[in-house]
């Protein structure tokens, strides 16, 4: 049996196997939660052009200065601007038009006058506040000129930015595309959900686990069907999802067992390294690449905890490097525990917590097979691997699982 080696050393390993992705133009939506690839400057102004900030009457300051309540000013009304819909190019001075807020401002215009200020009159109106040039009117250029910085090469594009840029006209950014994972969990047990079983079997979770997380990720996820225990039939299944995978995730059939799947059908081909890691759960491993094009492909194993820690540990920092996101490996933070457990000795623990006001509590049990205690973590404990206890009171490094990073 290999000797174990340490987390770091398989990441180490996992990270300089894996390649970021190559950047292309992508619809906005589709970009969404990626980092951008180039610096992004505005190709026109916003606004673009004058435009009224009330729906009211375009005016000359000058022509209804001094109005009030006491001594309105009476002005005839030319016409109607519309957002949208502007006819009416140029205001004469003497005169008046009905503007809608959003529509450009004609040319001679030089204030809004707000209909709060009027009698909303058709073919005349009375005014009885006089604004200050320029008042309620939006300038072109007045938030983004052409040729600002819109989005700095590396942001990762939120919402808002997506609307920026659509503002300006901008369609298509470049970025780098989300991955294509593959999932497949293997075992002969499996059942889907909602199909009946038998004495003897069990439902498939896993899958159902990981292609979520890959999905929550930024991934597109692929939850293939149950692979039964047989190389060939394994092979066949991995063969067929290879033109669609930029990444596979198997779970299940890495283990010493007679029916390790997975180790039996992969190990011939000397591009996958199985081998047992210094941490609980989640020790047995196997990473390598398949297939013509060198696909990664990560071997989980079986027990859903030591599934899903293993992803967060491996899988989530090749999926950040595929896209271009940083950092690669979620954050610690630190936090004072509320209850003591212990560790065992030359394996890195991540035992399951819930987190509140920097404190954290376990949640459940060690053992991998415990998915509902998972289910009610929002955290990992990390105990180093020279250390067999922690205390309560002690402060302790946890990995916040539903944290965005």
């Amino acid at each position: 049996m290999a000797e174990p080696i340490a987390v770091e050393e398989l990441l180490d390993r996992v990270l300089g196997t894996i390649e970021e992705l190559p950047h292309f133009p992508q619809p906005l939506m589709d970009a969404l939660g990626l980092p951008v690839a180039e610096d992004i400057v505005a190709p026109i102004a916003l606004p673009t052009f004058d435009n009224s900030a009330m729906d009211g009457y375009a005016v000359v300051a000058a022509d209804v200065e001094g109005a009030s309540a006491d001594e309105p000013v009476r002005l005839p009304v030319v016409g109607e601007i519309g957002a949208g819909q502007a006819s009416l190019l140029a205001l004469s001075p003497g005169t008046v038009a009905k503007i809608m807020t959003g529509a450009p401002v004609p040319e001679g215009c030089d204030a809004v006058v707000p209909y709060e200020w009027t009698d909303r009159g058709v073919a005349q109106v009375e005014i009885t506040q006089a604004p200050a040039v320029g008042a309620h009117i939006r300038p072109a250029g007045e938030d983004v000129k052409p040729g600002d910085l819109l989005v700095e090469a590396g942001t990762v594009l939120g919402p808002r930015h997506l609307g920026l840029l659509a503002a300006v006209g901008i369609g298509t950014v470049r970025v780098r595309p989300r991955p294509r994972v593959v999932v497949l969990s293997t075992g002969s047990e499996l059942r889907d959900a909602g199909t009946p079983l038998t004495h003897d079997a069990i439902y498939d979770g896993n899958s159902y686990l990981l292609a979520a997380a890959a999905r929550e990720a930024g991934a597109i996820a692929y939850r293939v069907g149950i692979v039964p225990d047989d190389p060939r039939a394994f092979m066949d299944a991995l063969s067929d999802q290879l033109v669609r995978a930029d990444l596979v995730v198997t779970s299940g059939g890495v283990s010493q067992g007679d029916f390790d799947v997975v180790k039996e059908a992969l190990s011939p081909l000397g591009t996958v390294w199985f081998g047992p890691v210094k941490m609980q759960p989640g020790k047995p491993q196997g990473f390598g690449t398949v297939g013509e094009d060198d696909t990664p492909i990560f071997t989980l194993p079986g027990n859903p905890v030591s599934s899903y820690i293993s992803f967060q540990m491996f899988v989530l920092p090749a999926l950040r490097k595929m896209m271009g996101l940083r950092p690669y490996v979620r954050p610690t933070t630190e936090a004072r525990l509320t209850k003591a457990f212990s560790s065992p000795p030359g394996r890195r623990q991540f035992m399951r917590g819930t987190y509140a006001n920097r404190t954290v509590t376990p949640a459940g049990g060690p053992g991998s097979h415990l998915i509902g205690d998972l289910a009610t973590a929002d955290c990992l404990i990390v105990v180093p691997e020279d250390q067999t206890s922690v205390l309560a009171g002690d402060q302790v490094q946890v990995l916040r699982l539903d944290e965005e990073f």
